[in-house]
């Protein structure tokens, strides 16, 4: 039994053997293994880098683009960074972006794409941050102004006369205190006074 489009003879139960494989695919697969550690590709072949970057994430392929001087690498990497687009600011984003180039009629790298697209959520994100920061700013001032305001409030003043707990008045003094109290307010009233008048009045008509 002959395998197609080769002169090798495959007896029936035996096992095709893959070929081995090549140096370039042992170091490419070494590459891709160590790909944390890529920079500068120098003058790699473009069809060896079409193996080696979609290997890499976004940071990796960005160091490696900004890593590697005098060499334009985006015929290889416009389709990773096209990709990264879509799958990190949405497939709406995406077709917006191909859109808007179409009616303009004008075409930029999927790498500048990505980076403005980037620095725009980046400082939308700070926008956001900093008016969240104001609102709880303002929450605050607000609650210490409450606060504020409740402890400049003073009870209000009574004219009442304090009988029992006023000043002069122990509690500690127990009833003793409490009638030296009351024979004091006694002695002020004016009642009493009347009563002295009158009782000073019939004394002297006695002795008359």
């Amino acid at each position: 039994m002959k395998s197609k489009g080769s002169d090798v003879r495959i007896m029936p139960g035996s096992v095709e053997r893959r070929p081995a494989p090549s140096l370039v695919d042992l170091c490419v697969k070494v590459v891709i293994g160590n790909i944390r550690y890529l920079g500068d590709v120098g003058e790699t072949d473009s069809h060896l880098l079409e193996q080696i970057l979609p290997h890499c994430t976004r940071d990796q392929l960005m160091h490696v683009e900004n890593s590697t001087i005098g060499r334009d690498l985006s015929p290889v990497t416009d389709e990773l960074w096209m990709k990264f687009y879509k799958k990190d600011f949405g497939e709406k984003n995406f077709n917006l972006v191909i859109e808007r180039m179409k009616k303009k009629k004008v075409a930029f790298r999927w790498k500048q794409l990505y980076e403005a697209k980037t620095k725009d959520v980046f400082e939308a994100e700070n926008v956001a941050a900093n008016r969240l920061k104001q609102l709880y700013q303002k929450a605050d001032a607000q609650k210490q102004s409450r606060q504020i305001r409740i402890c400049e409030k003073v009870p209000p003043s009574s004219n009442k006369r304090s009988w029992g707990n006023g000043p002069g008045y122990g509690i500690s003094g127990g009833k003793s205190s409490l009638m030296k109290k009351a024979k004091l307010d006694l002695l002020k009233s004016q009642e009493f006074k009347n009563l002295a008048a009158m009782k000073k009045n019939a004394v002297q008509r006695t002795y008359r």
